[in-house]
């Protein structure tokens, strides 16, 4: 199994979204993927000018001179591409919505309904289409501020022709930065997971609703988490005011 790791954090492999994805990625490896991590924000990617040529002019092909082009031959040739993203403002780093604009070229431009009645763009490449994984993490403690991705990428997988065989999203990310003992503490059967969760997807083709259901579960107390958060913040502030 080919496994194509896309990652938006501007912190790249400094990020909390690099630590869990980190961990996913050795239990894939661990279980004969082969996996490649894409740090998105290290390479060119320039906004869609919506001009079509893609579809008309050379189709499949983007008209922009950047990084992207090769970036989708790796989308292309991969079994299963986790898109992993901090939460921003509800939604994905604008990063990853640059390079998710740029994923025109793999949609042929003609309009067909799907089973729902809804029309879609066919794919280009319909024997080989990639599953899709999604990780985040939110510096908010609860889970309900994944909402808008969690429906997002059930709409792009559609538009993709694709279906979602993993999600994992994770409340109190700040967690895996943080230098307190109690936190790496707390973590550690959470990696065990997160390593599980790679092992399943590359044996059975997607993560367990049962382990889904373990990455779910609070890691620490909201009250407990947010003293520590402001006790952070208050303390980077007060170096300010020196």
């Amino acid at each position: 199994m080919k496994i194509t790791i896309f990652n938006s954090s501007p912190r790249t492999d400094r990020g909390n979204t690099h630590a869990i994805a980190s961990e996913f990625m050795a239990g894939a490896r661990d279980a004969g993927a082969e996996v490649e991590n894409v740090f998105l924000a290290r390479c060119t990617i320039k906004p869609c000018q919506g001009c079509f040529a893609c579809w008309k002019v050379t189709p499949g092909v983007c008209s922009i001179k950047d990084d992207v082009a090769p970036l989708l031959d790796k989308l292309r040739n991969s079994d299963v591409v986790v898109f992993a993203t901090p939460l921003y403002v509800d939604n994905v780093s604008g990063i990853m919505k640059l390079f998710m604009d740029r994923l025109i070229p793999l949609a042929d431009p003609h309009f067909s309904k799907d089973e729902h009645g809804e029309c879609r763009h066919p794919s280009r490449n319909p024997q080989h289409i990639p599953n899709i994984v999604v990780i985040s993490n939110s510096g908010f403690p609860e889970q309900s501020h994944f909402q808008v991705l969690r429906l997002l990428f059930r709409r792009i997988s559609a538009n993709l022709h694709s279906k979602v065989v993993g999600e994992i999203y994770r409340g109190a990310g700040e967690m895996f930065s943080s230098k307190n003992p109690l936190a790496a503490f707390l973590l550690r059967p959470y990696r065990k997971l997160l390593r599980k969760a790679g092992r399943e997807l590359v044996q059975t083709g997607q993560i367990s609703d049962q382990t889904a259901a373990a990455l779910e579960k609070p890691i620490i107390s909201d009250a407990l988490y947010i003293r520590n958060a402001n006790k952070n913040f208050d303390k980077a502030l007060r170096k300010i005011d020196r």
